[in-house]
């Protein structure tokens, strides 16, 4: 039998092992000189000329940029309802209400026509996800940001290296926040990267991230323990030297998918948009759980289903949005899969993907 090819696998190698090794002979193994050098290292590779804050995870990203950017009870966040629950939830720990909208169908993010039509007098900001790599709407969003007066934020957990006409992902909001999980583009083990437009917001969110001190013992704010350690960005500085092959690969693969899948619907990409391919998202208008099933029994194919229920519809954030219908949403839930193009792939298993997929897809026509 076939080794099974997984949907998505993280890459930890030599280099990884021999950084960590070098942190622990060091003595420091907390938040020290290796997470200074990670967040200058990142902020010059994905953002230049913003600064970057490391915390221990892309949830606590999201929370502490929004507690830094003022998001508190009262105020409304538009967010999407087709994406990590993470999104919603760290804008509900802020007290604040997540008010979920539609996607357009081509790129799974945000509708900007359905944002427009959800601001209230309430409404704080609108954080976009750039779900599996792909940019959002940012200039449409901006526009209404703009015109509206309201803050603009970015959930950028799965599109490290992302761009829009020219403009790399992270650069439009008060802050973004990219994800370090171990199945990302890039990983430090565990963590996640905050940008911010300014070096007051920065400096927020490392009080927030330090129990509020920015010197030992003068706690300044309420903050919280989400520190990185060291161990963990020096796993990240090794992969930052490597994302960007990483990144060709993913998009390679994704083309020669895009040239020899049948049966299915592939990804989109708009026109000036750079898609990472965090994930290569197919679309599976018929009978999409059963196609799963099929590519894994049948041709020991991995595919992920991201998302299958809603935001709008699971019991912990149901509540904020009672009676919600967003059809484009519940659409993609039915018929998204997403397929492997980690860089670990070889061309067999290329061509294993592109031979299991049409013969799935060419038994359900």
């Amino acid at each position: 039998m076939s080794e099974f090819i997984p949907p998505a696998k993280p890459i930890i190698g030599d280099d990884e092992r021999e950084a960590v090794d070098r942190v622990l002979r060091s003595g420091m193994v907390a938040q020290g000189p290796e997470v200074a050098a990670f967040e200058e290292e990142f902020s010059a590779h994905f953002v230049p000329g913003r600064p970057s804050v490391a915390v221990n995870s892309g949830t606590a990203g999201l929370h502490l940029g929004l507690l830094a950017a003022g998001v508190g009870p009262g105020d409304e966040v538009i967010v999407p309802s087709f994406t990590f629950a993470a999104t919603g939830n760290s804008v509900a720990l802020t007290g604040a209400t997540p008010v979920f909208v539609d996607i357009e169908p081509e790129t799974f993010t945000l509708d900007p026509v359905a944002v427009a039509a959800a601001v209230t007098s309430k409404t704080k900001g609108v954080l976009p996800v750039h779900l599996y790599g792909h940019p959002a709407r940012m200039r449409e969003l901006e526009a209404i940001a703009a015109e509206r007066e309201i803050a603009l934020y970015e959930d950028a957990a799965q599109a490290h290296g992302a761009a829009l006409d020219g403009s790399p992902v992270g650069s439009f909001g008060e802050f973004a926040m990219f994800s370090l999980y171990p199945t990302k583009n890039m990983t430090s083990g565990e963590g996640g990267m905050v940008t911010t437009a300014t070096a007051e917001l920065a400096r927020q969110v490392k009080l927030l991230r330090n129990q509020g001190m920015e010197r030992q013992y003068e706690n300044e704010i309420v903050g919280f323990n989400a520190r990185m350690t060291d161990i963990h960005a020096a796993i990240g500085r090794v992969q930052l030297t490597k994302v960007d092959a990483w990144t060709a690969t993913r998009q390679s693969n994704a083309a020669f998918l895009d040239a020899n899948l049948r049966g299915v619907v592939v990804p989109p990409v708009a026109e000036g948009a750079v898609h990472v391919y965090h994930q290569y998202t197919i679309r599976v208008p018929e009978d999409r759980d059963g196609f799963v099933k099929a590519l894994k029994e049948e041709h020991q194919v991995g595919a992920g289903v991201y998302y299958p229920i809603p935001n709008h519809r699971l019991p912990s954030l149901a509540p904020y949005a009672p009676g919600l219908n967003l059809p484009e949403t519940e659409r993609a839930a039915r018929e998204v899969a997403s397929l492997p193009v980690h860089p670990s792939l070889s061309a067999a298993d290329l061509e294993r993907i592109v031979t299991a997929v049409n013969a799935v897809a060419g038994a359900g026509s």
